[in-house]
């Protein structure tokens, strides 16, 4: 049997009350020989840089993260590596173009999450130099990484599906819909996905948007996974960061696009208020100090709430 196409999907900043929601798909092909290697955890020297975004980058050193969405999103992609701009390599990486992205941004306050003066990136070349030799390594044993793609949904959009009667799990799952159904129409072929658990659920059928034509395969707390005809099979694995080198790739691209999104939020008020914190956007005391001290700043500028702060309308079930 020849190569197969293979899919790791994972979400960064479900949770948080700033900053998108940002989910990251990536590709590889692999041989019978190598696809063993997609279900096995890290081990040795790969193992460092290579599992849980939680664990190895964080929002003040997400260094990591950047190294990998460099070397991935030059695969696949017509963009000269060497003249690579932060910008220029969240628009490669990203699903949508720029004015998809920009539809519903206010003119007088875009620059809150479109603002790239100043960014630089800081991954060292050694760190670059490192991941080339892992994905090197990978391809000699039969997984070639194809590309990354990722999918930025800010507040503003999260905010419109909590009126719709939406909850951030069924954004979340819907994304990772559409980043599957993308992958399998690159390739031209079905694939094989394994998404990170959404929500910690058993049954996702119910909640399907562009997958609610499939079969169950099985369905558990450690694994759920469907049948998509025309798409291939998709399965949602509990801790899968940890166990499915794709799922891992995909955690870390997307930790260091959403630590860059929030930077340009922190950076923007900042500029308004210099005595803004360095906040990650999570349910912390720091973001909550943001939140506060530009208060007055985002009334007189006129910066929506609906962009800024994310509202809840709180996780929905599937399923039991």
């Amino acid at each position: 049997m020849g190569e197969r196409i293979y899919v790791g999907v994972d979400e960064n900043g479900l949770g948080p009350r700033l900053g998108p929601l940002i989910v990251t798909a990536v590709s590889a092909s692999a041989t019978d020989e190598g696809a063993p290697l997609l279900t096995k955890k890290p081990r040795g020297g790969l193992a460092t840089r290579l599992g849980d975004s939680k664990r190895l980058v964080s929002f003040d050193d997400s260094a990591l993260g950047e190294a990998w969405a460099r070397c991935l999103g030059v695969r696949g992609a017509a963009i000269d590596a060497v003249a690579l701009r932060p910008s220029d390599l969240l628009a490669t990486l990203a699903i949508d173009q720029g004015e998809t992205l920009r539809a519903l941004c206010p003119s007088h306050h875009e620059a809150q999450c479109w603002g790239a003066e100043d960014e630089a990136f800081v991954a060292d070349a050694a760190s670059l130099e490192a991941i080339a030799a892992d994905l090197a390594k990978l391809e000699s044993r039969g997984v070639r990484v194809l590309r990354a793609r990722v999918m930025i949904v800010c507040a503003k959009r999260l905010n419109d599906a909590v009126d719709k009667g939406l909850s951030r799990f069924d954004v979340d799952l819907h994304a990772m819909e559409r980043l599957v159904a993308d992958a399998a129409h690159f390739a031209n072929e079905e694939v094989t996905a394994v998404c990170g658990k959404v929500g910690g659920f058993d049954r996702y059928g119910e909640a399907f948007g562009r997958f609610a034509l499939h079969t169950p395969m099985i369905e558990g707390r450690a694994r759920s996974e469907y049948r998509v005809p025309g798409v291939g099979t998709v399965a949602f694995v509990r801790d899968a960061e940890e166990r499915h080198p794709l799922v891992a790739m995909a955690s870390l691209v997307g930790k260091w696009v959403r630590d860059l999104m929030m930077r340009r939020i922190v950076r923007h008020h900042r500029a308004l208020v210099p005595d803004v914190p360095d906040a990650s956007g999570y349910h912390d005391p720091v973001t909550t100090r943001f939140i506060e001290a530009t208060a007055i700043v985002r009334k007189r500028e006129k910066i929506a709430d609906a962009c800024f702060i994310r509202r809840a309308l709180g996780p929905v079930s599937p399923g039991p």
